[in-house]
């Protein structure tokens, strides 16, 4: 009944996601790489302080042209916090304190798993990479892709970046909000073909992030033009983190010279000189930038 359904124009099938297998690694030439997907479930949105309690990764290999080639391997653990989990996040995850209590992560097995990738994805880098390497400093020395925020999904036909929803257009539901289950559905996700350019999404993120990007800051800017800022794309920064207290906007490379002329003409009305950083792949979304 499903395989009538899927050749008719008026539906559309969704199958249960079912994990891949390992498998076993062969000689298949140096272009072929090893990444991880990582996801975390946590206690709280504050990284400085807030605490892991789910870890899930999915080692996989890839080719440099974004073909995902098979999975290495899976890890899944729980670690009971110094603190009873939310009611808010028991709803949402549905991890309670009676499954994480007595668990503890073991950092040895996460740093023996996380070391020989090359390239570690999260559905939101901004968030699992401040968590990651705050408890593992093995992470601080990766690179990192985000395919929330460095696939403009939306451009390529998807309404939005959810990870469930992004999952059923490439066919498939799972259980979400569970670590491990989110990283084998984000691995589906990253292997789906884009038809808008007939290559993996997983592709398209690579070329992402391995383009250098700079953050410009918008120091002491005026408060009365914090709507120009926004429309352009800048975000606050609190400066409780150790960062400036201030606007800041991050923009490809050849983008630059645009925008300091926007900054000087349209917000300080002078040639000032911002604070500009730049960042890869390899600093990007970390909490040391």
């Amino acid at each position: 009944m499903a395989e009538a359904l899927s050749r008719s124009a008026d539906y559309r099938v969704l199958r249960r996601l079912a994990p891949r297998p390992t498998y076993i690694p062969a000689a298949m030439g140096h272009d072929v790489r090893t990444g991880i997907l990582l996801d975390t479930e946590t206690t709280g949105l504050d990284h400085a302080k807030d605490e892991i309690i789910e870890l899930g990764m999915v080692k996989f290999d890839y080719t440099a042209d974004g073909r995902i080639v098979g999975v290495r391997d899976t890890f899944s653990a729980f670690n009971e916090p110094s603190v009873p989990i939310p009611p808010e996040v028991t709803a949402l995850t549905g991890i309670t304190d009676e499954m994480v209590v007595g668990h503890r992560f073991d950092d040895a097995a996460v740093a023996a798993f996380a070391e020989t990738a090359v390239f570690t994805v999260a559905h939101n880098s901004a968030f699992d990479r401040k968590f990651a390497e705050r408890y593992w400093p093995v992470f601080e020395h990766k690179a990192w892709g985000c395919s929330m925020s460095e696939i403009d999904w939306r451009k390529h036909g998807f309404a939005g970046a959810q990870l469930g929803y992004l999952l059923n257009g490439a066919g498939y539901f799972h259980q979400g909000h569970r670590a491990v289950d989110d990283c084998h559905a984000l691995l589906e996700v990253l292997a789906f073909e884009l038809p808008t350019i007939g290559s993996s999404a997983l592709a398209l993120l690579l070329e992402t992030a391995r383009k250098p990007t700079m953050r410009v800051w918008a120091e002491h800017a005026a408060f009365e033009l914090k709507d120009s800022l926004k429309r352009r794309g800048y975000r606050w920064n609190d400066g409780s983190d150790g960062r400036p207290k201030s606007w800041f906007v991050d923009v490809d490379e050849t983008a630059l010279d645009d925008e300091i002329a926007f900054l000087r003409t349209q917000i300080y009305m002078e040639e000032v000189e911002p604070s500009v950083q730049r960042l890869t792949a390899f600093t990007r979304f970390s909490n040391r930038v």
